[in-house]
């Protein structure tokens, strides 16, 4: 899965998403890197924290390598649900990072130990709770407004996480593959003098606009522009 989606960003595959119909699945803004520059990409292993690390581990003999732990502790802010003793088992068992819907905490030990890890933030307290655990709390994940389950591939970077389906990867990378090297080609045009408003024949766009209600989308796609998707 890695291979797929390598050298793509989110806001790419986001884009792709869009032009294919497929909905964009995104984390809230709030979910974070613990440090710049982490790709991490990866089929979603799901597990619902209810006040105790035994999911995590469960959850774990059910992953396979290259998988990303969605932890779901309900967006809750009173509580750190991940820790360096989490990450580091998560690690050994070759799964390629964490995204958390919720917060972690011994972050310098996280650091160390390399995982990449997204979450809300950090907080020094573990939970002091112990719920009933629900019958689907390894097969299903809330991410904000989105489920997430096994059927799912997780890719994350500085802008935020993403979800997309499995079945449908290989075609997403594809054309977020295509948008890539288009927008690629624009910035060195631009680099050379070309601007913007002349790759994308602004000035034609205006006159369809008026003549007939032409969107700026429709018009990019007509010259096979990327900009907005």
């Amino acid at each position: 899965m890695d291979g797929l989606f390598a050298d793509l960003t989110t806001a790419h595959v986001a884009d792709a998403c869009l032009r294919l119909g497929i909905p964009v699945r995104c984390a809230p803004p709030s979910v974070h890197p613990l440090w710049p520059g982490i790709h991490l990409v990866g089929h979603a292993r799901p597990a619902q924290h209810v006040g105790s690390v035994d999911v995590f581990l469960e959850a774990l003999g059910h992953a396979s390598p290259g998988d990303v732990l969605v932890v779901d502790n309900g967006g809750r802010t009173d509580e750190a649900c991940v820790g360096d003793l989490v990450a580091l088992e998560v690690a050994r068992a070759g799964l390629a990072g964490i995204v958390i819907w919720g917060l972690h905490r011994d972050s310098l030990q996280l650091r160390d130990i390399a995982l990449p890890v997204f979450s809300l933030g950090a907080h020094p307290g573990g939970p002091e709770r112990l719920d009933p655990q629900p019958a689907d709390a390894l097969t299903a994940a809330a991410c904000g407004t989105h489920t997430v389950t096994a059927d799912d591939v997780v890719l994350a970077d500085d802008d935020g996480v993403v979800f997309l389906p499995a079945d449908r990867a290989p075609e997403i990378a594809a054309v977020a593959a295509r948008i890539r090297d288009t927008e690629r080609h624009q910035a060195d045009l631009m680099h050379v003098g070309t601007t913007l408003r002349e790759q994308t024949r602004f000035a034609d766009y205006l006159v369809a606009r008026d003549r007939d209600g032409t969107t700026f989308r429709q018009h990019l796609r007509s010259l096979d522009a990327a900009i907005e998707e």
